[in-house]
């Protein structure tokens, strides 16, 4: 058997064994009580999130749902963060709250390794990845990175309205990841599907999410293959190549990684540069600031990825328990919003308002725990240039109509629709 049939059968068989896991009655529709009834892939949610987590907070800080399979929304600062450094009672092995839950025999691995994984593994296999995304090895990327924002904005001068979510932020880190992984870069239309399938799909039964999550890892076989027969310098050879414990990585581990890799890696830094160009073109003193004060971008950008993070996480709870006021049954899942968290006055002052000079800023964009994302300096590099480019070549700009604004529902959040009138 080839290598890349190796790949493909094993991880075809990881994706099916994952439907014998648990099925729940798929819930949609208007939400009674928030407290009692939450769902994050209803409209209203959608469209904004944040004056609902906020009465969370104040009159049921741990709400409930029945809707898939049953589940929690911690709202609080301090909530969260002990949910997301409890590795004992809390298990990573699903992470994307949907109507089914994979099988137990997942864990420690998970299908989407690091993320997915539980200790003692987790370590491990995070600890592979690391040295691609130090701030060093990140900043080997800049140049690139810079002349790809030019370039797309070179290609929408002397329109009057750009979508600047589709036309823009959506692919700078298409571009990024893609050399990084060693992809064709122009396969960016594929990768917005790819993104939409796992991450915005969550209400659908799971015989229909599984096509979805077919065409995402038959494409990366494709890139296996051309890697085995043609190595060269990026992280798919690299997971190819990399041991664990003295042996090969096993094929669901390589693909199942370079589909994080992937996903978390575009719809992440597109959605907080989308959300940062949102709010700069709906605040034009934020805006004229930035554009006189530019050394005080980084600090800016900090504020941004705390007021519009954009990544929500989930967790499933490892046995029955009394936690907090609540009870947790065994496989309930848990839905860690780092949003909700960020704007937690007991946390943050003024935290409902966007500081742009806030000084004091350890925010939870990245999320909390063992999970913490490894590719925060990526996104950070990301976020910093994209609009470094934009403001240099685009200082004025307004919302072209805010209705027509869209946002991505699911557990990132950002723009997916965003026409700014410029000049």
């Amino acid at each position: 058997m080839s290598t890349d049939d190796r790949f493909k059968e094993e991880t075809r068989t990881s994706l099916s064994n994952r439907l014998q896991g648990r099925r729940n009655e798929i819930v949609t529709g208007p939400v009674a009580d928030w407290a009692t009834d939450f769902s994050h892939t209803e409209p209203e949610w959608t469209a904004d999130p944040y004056p609902i987590q906020d009465d969370l907070r104040e009159r049921c800080p741990i709400a409930r749902t029945e809707r898939f399979g049953g589940g929690w929304l911690p709202t609080r600062y301090e909530d969260v963060a002990a949910i997301a450094y409890d590795t004992d009672r809390f298990s990573s092995r699903a992470i994307v709250m949907s109507n089914y839950r994979p099988p137990l025999d997942l864990a420690p691995v998970g299908g989407a390794p690091p993320i997915s994984s539980d200790p003692p593994f987790h370590h491990d296999a995070r600890k592979l990845l690391l040295p691609a995304f130090t701030k060093s090895a990140i900043a080997k990327h800049e140049a690139a990175t810079r002349t790809y924002c030019h370039e797309l904005l070179d290609e929408l001068r002397g329109q009057e309205v750009i979508d600047a979510a589709r036309d823009y932020a959506q692919h700078i880190p298409m571009r990024v990841i893609a050399g990084m992984l060693g992809f064709p870069l122009e396969d960016g239309p594929r990768f917005r599907e790819f993104v939409e399938g796992a991450l915005e799909s969550v209400n659908l039964p799971p015989e229909e999410r599984l096509p979805r999550m077919e065409r995402l890892f038959d494409y990366l076989y494709e890139q296996i293959r051309d890697h085995v027969e043609r190595p060269r310098d990026d992280l798919t050879t690299y997971l190819i190549d990399a041991e664990l414990y003295g042996s090969k990585l096993q094929p669901s581990h390589v693909a199942g990684t370079m589909s994080l890799l992937l996903i978390a890696g575009i719809d992440t830094s597109w959605s907080a540069i989308g959300a940062s160009l949102w709010h700069l073109a709906r605040t034009p003193a934020d805006r004229e600031r930035l554009v006189a004060e530019p050394a005080l971008l980084p600090t800016a950008l900090e504020e941004f990825l705390r007021a519009y993070a954009p990544v929500t996480m989930a967790r499933l709870v490892k046995e029955d328990m009394h936690w907090r006021g609540a009870d947790m049954r065994a496989d309930d899942w848990v839905l860690l919003s780092f949003p909700a968290a960020n704007r937690d006055p007991e946390q943050f002052d003024r935290a409902g308002e966007v500081v742009i000079d806030r000084q004091a800023n350890r925010h939870a964009a990245f999320g909390l725990g063992i999970h913490r994302c490894l590719g925060s300096h990526l996104a950070r590099m990301e976020l910093r240039v994209a609009l470094e480019v934009w403001l240099e070549r685009v200082p004025a700009f307004t919302l072209a109509d805010p209705e027509a604004v869209t946002w991505s529902t699911g557990q990132v959040r950002g723009p997916r629709t965003l026409p700014l009138r410029v000049g």
